[in-house]
């Protein structure tokens, strides 16, 4: 005991000391932690290098869009310093694309060659820019088979919780999501097609947010100063400018269409000559009966009026492996009956996850819908967390219509929580 009093009295007399020891220690620790990871990543990913191709065979290559400016400018050093060497040990020939501004991804999706995968190293803003490019172009059923790598360098990353095990560490995710796109382990996500009055359409895999919860989330930031505080000062302070926060908003649907049967991972062998022939003499003895053109029924839109203080269409990505009997999106919309005690609270859970809603929601699932605003209501919707002028869009679903990379462990982690 006198041995720990007397510790603690050096401590305590040489305390300017003894912070900069704990200090060193704990950079020193994190560095070290760091570079264990790095050195046992590229240790996995040369074995990746080594394998042989045969002699017909191209190294893989890979196209990047990157974006320096995600992660507070350091996502090019993250990527440079952690992925990048990586996937240069397993042999990826990679060609990295930089943008220098908003809206550049997009345009360059529409240059991009043929490439064997598409990697997008950024935050939500870059993957969406990323994939709505990719979808306008012309030859877009061929370029959406490329399978795509996400590496989350930005500060919202809405669908890595979905591919990847997430951790504390920065680093440790970036390594993580990069040794995801060696396995080659792929998962086919849902697209969500999103057409206003006058532009060309927006493609979304999370959703479209719009309310009183999403615009006190854009303005969280200005609060800084309050710190721990900000989050239940930022709802309070809205609710003193105008309560309640209700807004109502037509919704028309379409119902979800029945979801077909999963493709084989391979193909089925081909049949031998012989088995051609009899097919073809068949056909020509006893042709098939040629089936009447189908009538294409109208569609049957129905319409609903809601009351909401939040409305959400998203789609099924938060659990990709999950298997359904519909393909279809969700829409979700919070009752206007909150208190402001309620509205605080379920504002705080919604900073953590925006797909979170209370039980008394009003949820539906539909393979389309119309929102039509009322008339001067203004605002803003989240378009997988991009701000974009609220106004009358029409959504529908394109299921099925990317393949992601994702982590085995993810995965079977996502498989667990069904059963």
């Amino acid at each position: 005991m006198a041995r720990v009093v007397k510790v603690f009295r050096t401590l305590r007399n040489h305390w300017k000391k003894s912070t900069f020891a704990v200090c060193v220690l704990s950079y020193g620790g994190y560095w070290l932690c760091t570079m264990c990871l790095h050195v046992c990543a590229c240790l996995l990913a040369r074995e990746f290098g080594r394998q042989q191709i045969a002699p017909n065979e191209r190294l893989r290559k890979a196209t990047v869009i990157l974006n320096p400016a995600a992660c507070s400018g350091k996502a090019n050093n993250l990527f440079e310093n952690n992925a990048a060497p990586i996937l240069h040990l397993a042999g990826v020939e990679i060609t990295v694309v930089k943008t220098d501004y908003e809206g550049q991804a997009k345009k360059l999706m529409e240059f991009m060659e043929q490439t064997d995968m598409l990697i997008v190293a950024g935050g939500d803003g870059t993957l969406q820019e990323v994939i709505t490019g990719l979808l306008r172009r012309p030859d877009q059923d061929t370029f959406s088979n490329i399978p795509i790598g996400f590496i989350p360098l930005g500060s919202h990353n809405s669908l890595s919780p979905s591919l990847h095990l997430l951790s504390d560490n920065k680093v440790k995710d970036i390594t993580s999501a990069t040794l995801t796109i060696l396995k080659g382990d792929t998962v086919p996500l849902d697209v969500l097609q999103i057409n206003g009055e006058k532009e060309q359409p927006v493609f979304a895999l999370m959703g479209l947010r719009w309310g009183a919860f999403r615009d006190v989330a854009a303005k969280l930031s200005k609060y800084w100063y309050l710190g721990p505080m900000k989050t239940n000062a930022a709802h309070w302070f809205s609710t003193l400018r105008e309560w309640p926060l209700v807004r109502d908003i037509s919704v028309s649907c379409l119902a979800p269409n029945l979801r077909p049967p999963d493709l084989p991972l391979q193909k089925p062998p081909r049949p031998n000559v012989l088995y051609h022939i009899m097919r073809r003499l068949k056909n020509y003895w006893s042709p098939p009966v040629e089936e009447p053109p189908k009538v294409e029924e109208p569609e049957k839109w129905e319409e609903k009026q809601l009351s909401t203080l939040e409305l959400f269409v998203q789609t099924h990505n938060k659990n990709p492996v999950e298997r359904r009997i519909n393909d279809s999106l969700v829409v979700c919309a919070e009752p206007g009956d909150f208190t402001v005690g309620e509205f605080i609270t379920v504002g705080n859970d919604k900073v953590e996850d925006p797909s979170v809603f209370t039980k008394n929601s009003t949820q539906f699932e539909a393979s389309a819908c119309r929102l039509q605003l009322p008339e001067n209501s203004g605002g803003f919707f989240n378009i997988d967390n991009e701000e974009y002028e609220a106004m009358p869009v029409e959504i529908r679903l394109l299921p099925r219509k990317l393949r992601f990379f994702i982590t085995a462990e993810r995965r079977q982690q996502l498989q667990s929580l069904m059963q």
